[in-house]
């Protein structure tokens, strides 16, 4: 069951998403499961994309605690080279078809193309994850603004091909609220409602391995921008370098880097590894609620 249908009444201090026709709930963490349909995602490239295999894998997701499915068709890994809407519909649209009406959580389109989520759009999707916080194509904004969609915006630093090349900041945390800011500013003066957005400070995008610990660290810092927050750490070549673990084995790492953002004020939770993080979540909220 989706958060939406099991959080608490709107009010008072509780944060909520508004994406379209739902309210999603974050008095208790959310969990975002990803769903790559790419051939070259670092993570599960490939294993995905066979449109059946994509629909099994969202609905095993969903089983194991998700509370939303983020779909994407463009890998955005360091160095990723860009793919053409046509070849990133020709992805994601095939699975939204076998998905419409038929999985019980909302469907979120990661892309940063308007093209593609004018299709997803139409096709039910709820929310839209725009890693270029707007810089790639505004429109999204007026998308959002018009079907009253979700829209998370992410702060990154130049684009996946040549993101990781700068990875220097003088003040880290000031600056990617001030990027964030800018993106939501944007949203807003496209006729987005502040309910409708969610901030993402780009965990592995174009921040060093120590700038992304640093980031999880300060996190809280970027909740004076009244939004919520949405982290992913999943996976991570962070996590990789601090413990000497390959891509397959960070599984202990991703839940820990979202149990300590969940208690520096993030709410939602991008992952691949949902049952996990999901329980560890479930409990440190349960502990937080405790004190």
């Amino acid at each position: 069951m989706a958060a939406a249908d099991r959080g608490p009444a709107e009010g008072g201090d509780r944060p909520v998403w508004r994406i379209r026709d739902r309210t999603i709930h974050l008095g208790r963490p959310v969990v975002v499961g990803i769903l790559n349909v790419t051939p070259d995602s670092f993570s599960d490239g490939g294993a995905y994309l066979d449109p059946s295999l994509a629909a099994e894998r969202a609905r095993a997701l969903v089983s194991d605690g998700a509370d939303l499915i983020d779909i994407g068709g463009e890998s955005t890994r360091p160095g990723a080279g860009a793919v053409s809407a046509h070849e990133e519909w020709r992805r994601v649209g095939p699975v939204l078809e076998r998905l419409q009406g038929s999985i019980p959580v909302p469907l979120v389109v990661d892309t940063t193309k308007a093209d593609v989520a004018r299709r997803a759009l139409d096709l039910g999707v709820a929310a839209l994850n725009d890693v270029s916080g707007l810089a790639a194509d505004p429109r999204l904004a007026l998308l959002a603004a018009e079907t009253g969609a979700g829209l998370v915006l992410m702060h990154m630093r130049g684009e996946p091909r040549t993101m990781q090349e700068n990875v220097e900041y003088r003040d880290l945390l000031g600056e990617i609220r001030d990027g964030l800011s800018s993106s939501l500013q944007l949203a807003i003066e496209a006729g987005c409602a502040s309910a409708q957005l969610v901030v993402d400070p780009g965990i592995g995008f174009g921040k060093s391995a120590r700038g992304n610990l640093q980031l999880l660290a300060e996190l809280g810092g970027l909740l004076s921008l009244g939004r919520p927050v949405l982290v992913g750490p999943s996976r991570k070549s962070f996590i990789g370098k601090v413990l000497d673990l390959p891509v397959q084995e960070r599984v202990e790492g991703t839940v820990a880097a979202c149990v300590m953002a969940l208690e520096r004020g993030a709410r939602l939770f991008r992952v691949h590894d949902v049952r996990e993080v999901r329980r560890a979540l479930d409990l440190a909220d349960s502990i937080r609620r405790a004190g």
